[in-house]
């Protein structure tokens, strides 16, 4: 990106038509808030990604909010993207589907940064975090939906701060803009900590970001991004915990259905050289490719189960996409399979059509995903519902189900189903509730001296937890 520089400010009358729609779309919506500020500092990339540059964003423009005294919002610095969104209209880097739909991936992103006393201008490393997001959007293709939340494990300004990660909500100020292209929307980053993001990840997003706007300094009304805030709301507040959290996990489980992760899974109950039948995913094999419609069932299954249902199901093999996306962490919701489906769900490879029982599973995973075995049996299982992991290496997922999940190929006569590189694990209460007794070290936040291995034989089932190198082999 270049050196920051002042917009060129309002557009006169005459310039309007070669002032590109959306571009115009969204500035408007920013004169609104800030009229007195036409010309406001901006990051701008050097070379557009259009043109082959490597930003997605072309603009992200910083604004100096005031803040709001009746609302105890204090002053901070307010950050705008362009480029997400389609600002041109004319394919060169969206298609363009028209006025109805959403416009490019449907949202610019923004963030408020507290300012700091004797701060004359904003800082400029926000717009490189939004570059970094942006950019995980158009190589991955997958959006972002309010209520997602975003390991980063790492200062979001690069300082020793203990805001390390993300959660993303609607812009308190910025409305929606119907463009030529389609319709924007904002999306607010928040810095949080890691208990914060852990906490959003066991009950959910949303509750959590009710919870930062309900404290000041974590946030307040605007949930306003504080890099110097020193500890948690749990700090803060030590009743949050089991008074908000606890008791909504308890009552509510969770709404994340489904991570990307670094796992995979063994079939015990063959032979490792019988590669021509086995589906067994393992350390140092190839794994076999999911076909689109097989994909297409473990993301269908995941949005459902985001849905507070008194019963939840998967979709049957053969289903056509329904439902609405909901925010889940790191497995988006995919506008390439959108535009993909209808062609897609003709394809199934012959290797693939049959669906598979299993007498014993070993299942594998780094550290990060194990500490989540936890929220799935205790948030989701518990109540009904399922979680998927889906591996980041591969094509590999492993999705647990309760018994009171409906369209699962898993069953209490055959717990252990796989259907090609997805592994189905259906588990019944009693047996959740042994596991959460059995993995309740998982629970702890420190790190846990790895590798570290559960059996339950009378089960036949095995679950490691290991260091990230062993997944980040080339052999996996």
């Amino acid at each position: 990106m270049d050196e920051v520089r002042p917009t060129s400010g309002p557009v006169a009358p005459g310039l309007a038509s070669l002032f590109p729609p959306g571009l115009q779309a969204i500035y408007g919506e920013c004169r609104r808030l800030y009229p007195d500020q036409a010309n406001p500092l901006q990051v701008t990339a050097i070379v557009k990604y259009w043109l082959g540059g490597p930003d997605p964003l072309d603009y992200i423009s910083m604004y100096r909010n005031m803040g709001c005294a009746a609302q105890d919002v204090r002053e901070h610095w307010h950050y705008i993207s362009f480029g997400l969104s389609d600002l041109y209209g004319d394919n060169r880097v969206h298609e363009f589907t028209g006025q109805e739909g959403s416009s490019g991936f449907g949202f610019e992103l923004t963030f408020r940064l507290k300012r700091e006393v004797g701060e004359t201008a904003p800082p400029t490393w926000p717009a490189e975090l939004m570059q970094g997001l942006a950019r995980y959007v158009f190589q991955s293709e997958n959006t972002f939906c309010s209520g997602d939340h975003i390991s980063w494990h790492s200062p979001l300004d690069n300082s020793e701060s203990r805001i390390q990660h993300m959660l993303l909500t609607e812009d308190p100020q910025m409305t929606p803009v119907h463009t030529p292209f389609g319709l924007v929307n904002f999306l607010q980053i928040v810095g949080v900590c890691t208990e914060e993001l852990q906490a959003a990840q066991q009950w959910n997003g949303q509750g959590m970001l009710e919870l930062l706007r309900g404290v000041h300094v974590a946030g307040g009304p605007w949930l306003i991004t504080d890099m110097r805030r020193g500890e948690t709301i749990f700090d803060i507040d030590p009743h949050l915990q089991p008074e908000r959290v606890d008791q909504g996990i308890e009552t509510e489980g969770s709404n994340l259905s489904g991570v990307s992760a670094k796992c995979v899974w063994d079939d015990l109950s063959r032979p490792p050289e019988d590669e021509e039948d086995s589906r067994s995913i393992c350390i140092g094999s190839q794994p076999r490719r999911l076909s689109e419609k097989d994909t297409e069932q473990i993301r269908e299954a995941l949005r459902k189960g985001l849905e507070f249902n008194t019963k939840a199901a998967l979709p049957p093999i053969n289903s056509q996409r329904q439902g609405h996306d909901r925010p889940h962490q790191l497995y988006h919701r995919s506008r390439k399979d959108s535009l993909e489906s209808e062609s897609s769900a003709a394809i199934v490879p012959h290797e693939l059509v049959r669906t598979r029982q299993l007498e014993s599973v070993h299942l594998k995973f780094n550290q990060e995903s194990g500490t989540l075995l936890p929220l799935c049996l205790r948030g989701r299982l518990l109540h009904g519902r399922h979680f998927t992991y889906k591996s980041i290496n591969g094509d590999t997922a492993i999705t647990f189900v309760s018994t009171g999940v409906e369209g699962a190929f898993a069953t209490e006569e055959h717990p252990y189903a796989a259907h090609g590189p997805w592994l189905q694990i259906l588990l019944t209460e009693e047996f959740v509730e042994q596991m959460l007794g059995d993995l309740s070290e998982l629970n702890t936040r420190e790190e846990t001296k790895l590798p570290k291995e559960y059996s339950w034989p009378e089960k036949k089932l095995k679950i490691s937890v290991l260091p990230d190198s062993v997944f980040d082999s080339p052999l996996q």
